[in-house]
Formats: C-alpha cells, sequence, structure tokens
C-alpha cells in the first residue's frame, strides 16, 4: 500500500485533523498571484519561512517575558500585596511548576491538534495568567496567574523549536531554530527595561501583548508540512510545504523523501517502551535529555539569580541597570549565535559554549575563594570584585553561543517523528524540572559556599564539553531526514 492508498484509508477511521487548519490564502497559484504586490515576497522561499517564524517566535518572547518578570518588580509587589520573601519565592518558583505540566501535555497536545493548535492553546493560560496578575490583591490571584503562565510556556519551550526545523530548509534551519533562543533573551530583556519605568500591574498587562498579536498570527501561516504528511493529509501536506519553499520552486524531492520517511512509521501505531529499546529511538533521547539537562546544570540559573549581589560588590550602585545590561549582552551573544550556526556547525559550538562557561566559572570561583583571604577594605578585594563580575560577564556571552539555543534545536532535529511527541515531552519536562531544581537550591549552596557552588557548576561545563564530543552528532547542513536515518 502507498502513501496515498494510506491517507485515503485513514479517511473515515481515527484520522485526525488540525485544529487551525492550514488555510486557504496560500491556494490562490501563480496565476492569481500577480495580482498581488506582495507576490514576489511571498514567492521567496526565505521570507515565507522567515515570516512564520517571526510569528511563531511571539511565543518565546512571552516565555522570556515571563522568565523576567520577577526580577524588576521584586520589591513593589512584595510592597503593595504585603508578602514575605517566601512566599515572593513561591511565586516565582511556580512558573516552573506550571511548565513540568505544560512539558508533560505538550508533546501530546502536539500530536493531537497540530503544532499551531498547540500554540493556541498555550496562548490562552498566558493570556489569563497575566490579567490574573495585573488585578491580584493577594499571594492567591499571584499563584493562580504565574502557575496558569508556566503552563502555557511549557508547550511553548517544546512546540515552537519543533515547528521551526519542521518547516525551515537544511540550509538555513540552524540559523532559524536558534531565533527560538534569541526571542527568549528578547523577552527577558524586555521585561527588565520596561520594567525600571511601568508598575508591576503595568508591566503584567503589557506580558499580554505577544500572545494577543500571536493568536491572529497563527491564522495567517501554514501548518508544519511533516505534522500535516504523518496525519495523511497529503494534499495539505503539499500545500504547505509549497508555499514554505516559494511557488515556484520544484518540491517533488522534499515531499518525496517526506514521503519515505513517513511510510517507513505505521503512524497508527502507538509508540511503547519496548520501542525505545532500539538504538534508533534511545540514542536520540538520550541525547536530547541530557543536553537539556546539562544545559540547567552548568548552573546559568544560579549565576544570573546571584548576579546582583556580584555586582554590588564590584562597586556597582543600580543593580537594576547592571541586569538590564546583562540582559543586552544575551541578546547581543544569542544574534551571534544565530549567525553562526549554520556557517560553524552545532557541535562546535556547544564545545566553544561550554568550554568558555568552564574557563569563565574558574575565575568567579577563583575570586570567590580569594576573598576570604583579603581584607573587605584592601584593593586587592575590589579586583576580584571586578574579575567575578568579568566572570558572569563572560560565562552568560559563553552560554548565550552555543548552550542556550542549540540544545533545544538539536532536541527538534534528532528526535524520530514516531517518538517526537513523547521523547519531546520527556525532554522538556527534564529541563524544567532541573531548572527548578538549581534556581531553588542555587541559594542555599551560595550559602554554604560561593566559590564551591561555582567549582561544582564548572564540573558540569566540562563534563558537557566531553559529553557533545562523545555523543552529539554535527547536523548542519542535513535533511530531518536523513538525520534521522543516521541514527538507524
Amino acid at each position: 500500500m502507498d502513501y496515498r492508498e494510506d491517507a485515503e484509508d485513514g479517511r473515515g477511521g481515527d484520522l485526525r485533523k488540525p485544529f487551525l487548519h492550514t488555510g486557504s490564502w496560500y491556494r490562490m497559484g501563480s496565476a492569481q498571484s500577480s495580482m498581488m504586490g506582495s507576490a514576489q515576497a511571498i514567492r521567496d522561499s526565505s521570507i515565507s519561512v522567515l515570516a512564520c517564524v517571526l510569528i511563531v517566535a511571539l511565543g518565546p518572547i512571552q516565555f522570556g517575558f515571563t522568565c523576567g518578570y520577577t526580577s524588576p518588580t521584586q520589591s513593589a509587589i512584595t510592597k503593595d500585596l504585603n508578602l514575605t520573601t517566601s512566599q515572593f519565592s513561591v511565586f516565582g518558583s511556580l512558573s516552573n511548576v506550571g511548565a513540568m505540566v505544560g512539558a508533560i501535555a505538550s508533546g501530546q497536545i502536539a500530536e493531537y491538534v497540530g503544532r499551531k493548535g498547540s500554540l493556541m492553546i498555550a496562548a490562552i493560560p498566558n493570556i489569563i495568567g497575566w490579567l490574573a496578575i495585573s488585578f491580584a490583591q493577594d499571594y492567591s490571584f499571584l499563584y493562580m496567574g504565574r502557575l496558569l503562565e508556566g503552563f502555557g510556556v511549557g508547550i511553548i519551550s517544546y512546540v515552537v523549536p519543533v515547528y521551526i526545523a519542521e518547516i525551515a530548509p537544511q540550509n538555513l534551519r540552524g540559523a532559524l531554530g536558534s531565533v527560538n533562543q534569541l526571542s527568549v533573551t528578547i523577552g527577558i530583556m524586555l521585561s527588565y527595561l520596561l520594567g525600571l519605568f511601568v508598575s508591576w500591574r503595568i508591566l503584567a498587562i503589557l506580558g499580554v501583548l505577544p500572545c494577543l498579536i500571536l493568536i491572529p498570527g497563527l491564522f495567517f501561516i501554514p501548518e508544519s508540512p511533516r505534522w500535516l504528511a504523518k496525519m495523511g493529509m497529503t494534499e495539505d501536506f503539499e500545500a504547505s510545504l509549497q508555499v514554505l519553499r516559494g511557488f515556484e520552486t520544484d518540491i517533488t524531492h522534499e515531499v518525496n523523501e517526506i514521503k519515505a520517511s513517513v511510510s517507513s512509521t505505521n503512524r497508527k501505531t502507538a509508540i511503547n517502551f519496548a520501542d525505545l529499546k532500539r538504538r534508533r529511538y534511545w540514542l536520540p533521547l538520550m541525547i536530547g535529555i541530557g543536553l537539556l539537562v546539562l544545559q540547567q546544570l552548568s548552573g546559568i540559573n544560579g549565576v544570573i539569580f546571584y548576579s546582583n549581589y556580584i555586582f554590588e560588590t564590584a562597586g556597582i550602585s543600580s543593580s537594576n541597570v547592571a541586569t538590564v545590561g546583562v540582559g543586552a549582552i544575551q541578546v547581543i551573544a544569542t544574534a551571534v549565535a544565530t549567525w553562526l550556526v549554520d556557517k560553524t556547525g552545532r557541535r562546535i559550538l556547544l564545545i566553544i559554549s561550554s568550554s568558555g562557561m568552564a574557563v569563565s566559572l574558574v575565575l568567579v570561583a577563583t575570586a570567590f575563594f580569594l576573598k576570604g583571604f583579603v581584607s573587605e577594605d584592601s584593593r586587592m578585594f575590589g579586583i576580584l570584585g571586578i574579575l567575578s563580575v568579568v566572570g558572569v560577564v563572560f560565562m552568560i556571552i559563553s552560554f548565550s553561543l552555543g548552550m542556550g539555543p542549540i540544545p533545544w534545536l538539536i532536541m527538534s532535529e534528532i528526535l524520530p517523528i514516531k517518538i517526537k511527541g513523547l521523547a519531546g515531552s520527556v525532554a522538556t519536562l527534564c529541563n524544567w524540572s532541573f531548572s527548578w531544581v538549581i534556581t531553588m537550591t542555587a541559594p542555599l549552596l551560595l550559602t554554604w559556599s560561593s566559590g564551591g557552588t561555582f567549582t561544582v557548576y564548572t564540573f558540569m561545563c566540562i563534563f558537557t564539553v566531553a559529553f557533545v564530543a562523545i555523543w552529539v552528532p554535527e547536523t548542519k547542513g542535513k535533511t530531518l531526514e536523513e538525520i534521522q536515518l543516521s541514527f538507524r
């Protein structure tokens, strides 16, 4: 039975339609396109794909805004609602809890309603969550809003990189995939920057905007052609791919590659844990989970959490302005990674990034160890403070060049289509779980020993270098089907 016959057989059965249809605007064809002033732009495959990426990138901007919101608002929220420090800490950490729940559901939601439908579902609790925070009169509404935001972010963190990887041509997939993390850093910086000028309630209202723009934007972009192919929607699959590559582009070869990949997997057969014993499944799953866990075990959240104190000890009076500066550095470094990833490759950037983080953390750890042996009034104490700031800044730059964007990119590239829903959920859940662990343990570890804490993070970065060198394949310049075939 060929692909089309299989699709036809499924029409009367359990075939699932996308929650948001791929739309009909791009079915006009080139005969009518001459009547449109924007026809040439639509035909250009890069512009077409870029437009889709820019629309879904509103999701990661929302993700970043959620992550950064608590930093500029802590003192104001604590004062206005009479919260204790522990109550505000719970408020901050609940986004991670919500994200874990969202991560568990993300894979199955994305498989059942499609990538676009998943983003629609994620946008709604985000909007409700921000409104709940904005109008909160006590901690109960704050907690509810933060949990809802986290749930939406957990779905977004899985679906957006997968959607981008599935629509991007192989020569642009690395750069476009890195836009996901770039958008997260932009969202973080915007929350830091706007927090300097508006109240915490207004900042929460502004947090609604990315999702309010995302929802209508989803109706103007095609569904993932690979998901449509998996669901047996041949006509929609080919139409979606045609608009993504341009009306004048011959997509025959890519269509046949995707069909061959999908037809080798029985889409009606659910994945079971016995299948995970096969190398083609367990190896990409292990690599995807490993990278996303090591991303958190590098201690990046702990370092950023402690950056205000480091800046203060170095003599920087305005920690809020310094935090905005850190956000700007993240954006610039991630933008550089976006430009480099399809030129240098994923592996080399991951190795350079992890090595740079290890060296930076050695500087920070050394500075804190030596501070215990010098007087606070001495010139050396000030020099060590500056050294610690330099270490933190270079760690953030190193993280943004590789370990920030690339684990999500590789996860979306290497997971086989049959297990992508389940495996993606597990990998995303592991990332958010370890993010919560690092965020909760960092203050305790830093109280125990600042130098010791950064030394632990250093060893994790060194282990990451070895993990990447031994296990992580290079995916630059390969189609998703070629990458997944290499694991068989």
